[in-house]
């Protein structure tokens, strides 16, 4: 007996495909072919091979931009997560207050990048905002607009007021999927709140946590526009994180060979990292 197979399915994938092809495969091989090319204007090319990519590797303001940005991905980890975490544990789980504070916590995410930017820029000048007069009033030396380090003060602050919401709502989502029987269970045995917390809430959450540290650890390094708004890279090149410094070469310079280059290794860092992260999340996870 002949199978008869249905091809009819494509059909419905394609539009699919054809989707993705456009707004990744396309764009992503013509940065590639800008990135093995020199051009001397009137959109004629020459072949440069890897040329741009040893300038970029061997830039020391490249090698300056990424350490920027892997120290502001870290410490936003490093507050974000557990700090989400723990605004996760303190939240109900039956009763009125449930959706008040699942709307509370979505707030943040619900502003645009830019108006985000725009805000905390307000926010923390130190003549009119409102957080520069009170830091001035308490007796710190605040200018987060000629101070290197009130300006990274200023940009994580922002950025934990914007996404540890986004930690707190998936770290809810584990909590109140953990089943009453396993409370009952530590209750009966006389578990402590840390023994709860350690052998049955964070293993529980240990899906949803490596969903939030991806996303977060993608995001913060794709992040362009709240740092834009209210620095703009400034002062000087303190706050010049990876993309900021990637448009300035592509656009300010107009450079698109270097900056096709320092675009795909900016990709494959992001890749190589997410793949580490996810790894070493999930090691020893049961099948």
């Amino acid at each position: 007996m002949t199978k008869t197979v249905n091809q009819k399915a494509w059909l419905f994938v394609l539009p699919v495909l054809i989707l993705v092809a456009f707004n990744a495969f396309i764009p992503l091989m013509t940065v590639v072919n800008y990135s093995v090319q020199e051009t001397f204007g009137d959109n004629t090319f020459f072949w440069a091979g890897l040329m741009w990519f040893e300038d970029v590797l061997h830039s020391p303001r490249f090698h300056d931009a990424l350490l920027r940005q892997l120290t502001f991905t870290f410490t936003i980890l490093a507050i974000e997560i557990p700090l989400g975490v723990a605004i996760a544990l303190t939240m109900p789980r039956r009763g009125v207050w449930v959706p008040v504070c699942l709307v509370t916590m979505a707030l943040p995410l619900l502003i645009p990048w830019n108006v985000v930017g725009a805000i905390w820029n307000i926010f923390a000048l130190p003549d009119i905002g409102l957080l520069g007069q009170v830091l001035n009033g308490l007796g710190f030396d605040y200018n987060f607009t000629r101070q290197p380090g009130a300006a990274w003060f200023t940009l994580i602050a922002m950025d934990v007021w914007h996404w540890t919401s986004l930690v707190v709502l998936l770290a809810y989502a584990g909590l109140v999927s953990i089943p009453d029987a396993f409370y009952q269970a530590a209750k009966i045995d006389g578990a402590s709140g840390w023994a709860i917390f350690r052998y049955i809430q964070l293993p529980k959450m240990k899906r949803v946590l490596t969903i939030a540290v991806l996303l977060r650890f993608m995001d913060s390094f794709n992040i362009y526009t709240e740092p834009f708004v209210l620095t703009g890279g400034g002062p000087g090149n303190s706050t010049t994180l990876l993309s900021i410094d990637l448009v300035k070469v592509a656009l300010g310079q107009f450079d698109l060979g270097p900056a096709a280059a320092m675009s795909l290794i900016y990709f494959l860092i992001v890749l190589l990292l997410s793949w580490v992260f996810y790894t070493l999340m999930m090691r020893n996870e049961d099948s």
